[in-house]
């Protein structure tokens, strides 16, 4: 008995060693990542390279018209995913009784979500610019993202609806509350969590996504206002980081657009955080 327990305490021991060693390596190789990132771009960061525009004739750098057509492609698509999303998750958990559907529809979902961003850059592309007709802009490129994100939206919201237990839904019904009232007051508080969290992933892609924008988006440099640029070339973070690195070879600018979009995105992830907060809190 001694010698067995030896032995397991000495397996406990190196899978704990083991444990410790994999998430060591796993912050070690995110905090280099992070550091060589603002190591190399916040020294190249200026405020004009942030305020103003990119000029050949002048001879000038600047990022501000991608930094807003950021903003605007992220604007458009949660504004057009969230009702559909989160709408077809609470339909899928609360409503639907046909479970070989939902099941189908789950698998359809799941599968989207595994298909290359440039597939949809592809069919966006096809189907919105040839077939409809729009020109390269902020529209396309926010639709096609739609399509793209409106998968991870619904699956995420799924999930945190199924962790709502059942025994709050059977009181609030108890209590005489309809089954939409139920769901709007005792559901979707309980499960804000998760629908912010499929937020942050889908503002996360949208804010990273480049091969579906080149297609769609196109790599317009000018500074558009937002009705303009809806149908007008308009050249993302992530696209103007290809430009600038791949075709231009600005290596310091393209280290300057990595860095502040590691800013944006923590912005955003903060923003988030503390709104689903403060929806969480104002329904409880």
């Amino acid at each position: 008995m001694s010698s067995l327990s030896k032995r397991r305490k000495a397996y406990d021991r190196s899978l704990r060693t083991l444990l410790y060693l994999c998430a060591g390596i796993t912050c070690a190789l995110l905090l280099f990542l992070i550091g060589y990132i603002f190591y190399r771009g916040l020294g190249n960061i200026s405020w004009e390279l942030l305020s103003s525009q990119t000029s050949y004739i002048n001879d000038t750098i600047g990022i501000l018209p991608n930094f807003l057509n950021t903003l605007y492609i992220i604007l458009l698509a949660m504004v057009i995913v969230l009702p559909l999303g989160v709408g077809a998750a609470i339909y899928l958990t609360e409503y639907a009784t046909n479970r070989k559907v939902v099941a189908a529809i789950e698998f359809a979902t799941e599968t989207l979500t595994g298909i290359p961003s440039i597939i949809f850059g592809l069919v966006g592309m096809l189907f919105f610019l040839q077939l409809f007709g729009l020109k390269a802009g902020i529209l396309a490129g926010g639709l096609t993202l739609v399509i793209m994100i409106l998968p991870t939206i619904v699956r995420t919201t799924q999930e945190s609806l199924k962790t709502v237990p059942q025994s709050y839904r059977e009181g609030a019904l108890a209590l005489g509350a309809g089954k939409w009232h139920m769901v709007r007051t005792v559901v979707l508080p309980n499960a804000v969590d998760g629908i912010v969290t499929g937020c942050i992933l889908a503002v996360g892609r949208i804010v990273g996504e480049s091969a579906a924008l080149l297609f769609t988006a196109g790599f317009g440099l000018e500074l558009n206002n937002f009705i303009t640029s809806l149908q007008a070339s308009s050249a993302t973070l992530t696209v103007a980081l290809y430009v600038y690195a791949n075709e231009r070879g600005e290596t310091g600018v393209a280290f300057a657009i990595a860095a502040v979009l590691m800013l944006l995105g923590f912005l955003i992830n903060f923003a988030a955080t503390l709104a689903g907060k403060k929806l969480k809190r104002k329904a409880g």
